[in-house]
C-alpha cells in the first residue's frame, strides 16, 4: 500500500484599548496581505496523508514506516505545520518532523513487524484491531498513576472522571470537547486521549468539578488540559470558566492556568479563528477579576517561535493580561543539543513568555525512541542555563514527572567516597515532601526514576514507605 497513491457584554472585561481591537493584517504563506480570506484550521490525519505532496520526496520504506506507527500511535497535522515550520530539505532530520510525524523506530522492532504485516495484507479491522490493542497496553498509556491515584473521589465514593488531584494546590480537569489537538506531538505523554474512547480521560459536565473545588479550600490552581482545550470555541472554554469566576465558594482558586500547544500548531487560534477576539475577551475577563491566567506552552524547539503569526499570537495574549510560561521535555533527535535550548530561551524571553520547566522525556509511548540519559539531560540543562541571563533562568529541572511527583535531579556530586544524583521534590503526592534533597546511586544509563536506586547502601528512598501506604488507600478505594 502506497500512501502517495459566554460574551463578554455578560459581565466581562470592556477596556478601550482591548486586545481585540488590535488585530491587524498578516502575510503567510498561504495568505499574503491583501488576502481577506482568513487560514481556516483542517486536520489531516492517517487516512490522508496523501494530502501531504513534500511526503513524495521520502524513500517508500520510508513512507510505509508512517503508515504502519501510525496504526499504532495517534498522528494528526495540519497545513501550518506542514507548509510553514517544516524545513523539508532536512527531512527526515527536521526536528518540527521528527516532533509530528511517526518514525520507524518509535516501535519495538517485533511489534512493528506484526504491523506491517497487517498492512501489507490490507488485513480487515477486526483482524488489525486486537494487534493494536496489545500493543498500546504495554507503552503504559497513563504514567504516573493517571487513572490508578490522581481522579479523586466524591462524598458518595464515587470516580469524579475528568478530573485529577495529584497535588494538594492544584486540580486538573479534562474538558470533553477538550481532547484532541491541533497536531499530534510523536512523543506526547497523552497519547492515550486520541486513540479510543475506553483510554481517554474526560468530562462531559463541570458540575463535578465546581464541587469538588468548592470542597477543597487548599486548591490555589485550576489546570485546564487534554487533549488542548484551545481546540474548544470560545463559548464552550467560557462555561467551564466563568462559573468559578462567578462563585463565592471559589474564590480561594486564585490561578487559572490552560495546557495547549496551539501556539505551535495553530497561532491563527489567537489571530484568524472565527472567535479569535471573543476567546482573547474571555482571558481579558480572567485576569479582570483578579485571578491571574497562566497560559501553559509547549515549546521544544526554538524553530516553532520563528513565524509572523506565532509571534502576533504571543503579543495578542499577552496584551489581555496573561503570562505565557513554557516547558518541554529533553528529547532525543528533536533538542538533546544545549544550543537549542539556549537559543529557544532566549526567544521565549525576547517575545516576552517565561521559561518554567525543563522535563524529562516520561516512560510512556514512543519513549524509547526520544529518551535520554538522565545524566545526560542534567548535562544540556546545565550548559544551556549557564549561557542565558538570569531572566531565562527561571526554568526549572531537569524535573521526572513520576508517581510520587516532580522530581528534581540538582547534578551530580561525590558524597562519602561515592558518585550520586542529589535530587529534590518540586512537588509531591505529600507536600512534606518538597524540597527534601535526596540521594541515588549514580547510574550513567538511567533514563527515570523507577531505574535508580538509593544510595549509600539504603533499602529504599525516604518517601517510598508513606507512598505504598498512599497507594494501598487508592487501591481498596478509599478517598483521597
Amino acid at each position: 500500500m502506497d500512501l502517495v497513491a459566554v460574551d463578554s457584554a455578560n459581565g466581562g472585561a470592556s477596556r478601550s484599548d482591548s486586545v481585540v481591537a488590535r488585530r491587524g493584517p498578516l502575510p503567510s504563506a498561504e495568505h499574503p496581505v491583501g488576502d481577506s480570506v482568513p487560514p481556516r484550521y483542517r486536520a489531516i490525519s492517517e487516512r490522508q496523508l496523501a494530502r501531504i505532496p513534500q511526503l513524495a520526496c521520502l524513500p517508500r520504506d520510508h513512507r510505509f514506516a508512517i503508515q504502519v506507527v501510525s496504526r499504532v500511535l495517534p498522528f494528526r497535522t495540519n497545513r501550518y505545520v506542514v507548509d510553514e515550520l517544516i524545513d523539508w530539505s532536512r527531512v527526515p532530520d527536521d526536528p518540527v518532523y521528527q516532533m509530528t510525524f511517526p518514525q520507524p523506530g518509535m516501535l519495538d522492532e517485533r511489534d512493528f513487524a506484526r504491523v506491517a504485516d497487517l498492512v501489507r495484507r490490507d488485513a480487515p479491522k477486526e483482524e488489525i484491531a486486537p494487534v493494536v490493542t496489545a500493543i498500546r497496553e504495554g507503552l503504559n498509556p497513563h504514567p504516573a498513576g493517571q487513572r490508578e491515584l490522581n481522579i479523586p473521589k466524591d462524598a458518595h465514593d464515587t470516580a469524579l472522571e475528568g478530573i485529577q488531584h495529584k497535588y494538594r494546590e492544584t486540580v486538573l480537569f479534562f474538558p470533553s470537547r477538550g481532547q484532541t489537538c491541533h497536531a499530534y506531538c510523536t512523543f506526547c505523554f497523552r497519547w492515550a486521549q486520541f486513540v479510543g474512547k475506553d483510554m481517554k480521560i474526560y468530562a462531559k459536565q463541570a458540575s463535578g468539578l465546581h464541587r469538588h473545588l468548592a470542597e477543597h479550600p487548599d486548591v490555589t490552581d485550576l489546570l485546564l488540559t487534554g487533549g488542548d482545550p484551545m481546540v474548544m470555541k470560545a463559548p464552550n472554554l467560557a462555561r467551564y470558566v466563568d462559573p468559578v469566576l462567578a462563585a463565592p465558594e471559589l474564590a480561594h482558586v486564585q490561578n487559572i492556568r490552560i495546557g495547549t500547544k496551539s501556539l505551535t500548531f495553530w497561532p491563527h487560534r489567537f489571530v484568524h479563528d472565527d472567535d479569535a477576539d471573543e476567546l482573547l475577551r474571555l482571558f481579558e475577563r480572567i485576569v479582570a477579576s483578579g485571578r491571574h491566567l497562566a497560559i501553559m506552552a509547549h515549546f521544544n524547539h526554538w524553530r516553532e517561535l520563528g513565524t509572523q503569526v506565532v509571534q502576533q499570537a504571543i503579543r495578542r495574549v499577552r496584551d489581555t493580561g496573561a503570562v505565557i510560561r513554557t516547558q518541554a521535555p529533553v528529547l532525543r533527535h528533536i533538542n538533546d543539543d544545549p544550543a537549542v535550548w539556549e537559543r529557544m530561551w532566549r526567544d521565549q524571553v525576547r517575545l516576552g513568555v517565561v521559561p518554567y520547566y525543563l522535563f524529562v522525556e516520561r516512560d510512556t509511548g514512543a519513549r524509547r525512541y526520544f529518551e535520554v540519559p538522565l545524566e545526560r539531560t542534567r548535562q544540556i540543562y546545565s550548559a544551556a542555563i549557564a549561557r542565558v541571563s538570569g531572566l531565562a533562568r527561571t526554568v526549572r529541572g531537569p524535573s521526572m514527572s513520576a508517581d510520587p511527583g516532580k522530581v528534581e535531579i540538582i547534578g551530580v556530586q561525590e558524597v562519602r567516597g561515592e558518585r550520586v544524583f542529589v535530587l529534590r521534590f518540586l512537588q509531591g503526592r505529600n507536600p512534606d515532601w518538597v524540597g527534601v534533597p535526596f540521594f541515588a546511586a549514580f547510574d550513567p544509563k538511567a533514563t527515570w526514576l523507577d531505574q535508580l536506586q538509593p544510595a549509600f547502601g539504603e533499602n529504599r528512598f525516604f518517601f517510598e514507605d508513606e507512598f505504598d501506604a498512599i497507594r494501598r488507600r487508592k487501591a481498596v478505594g478509599s478517598k483521597p
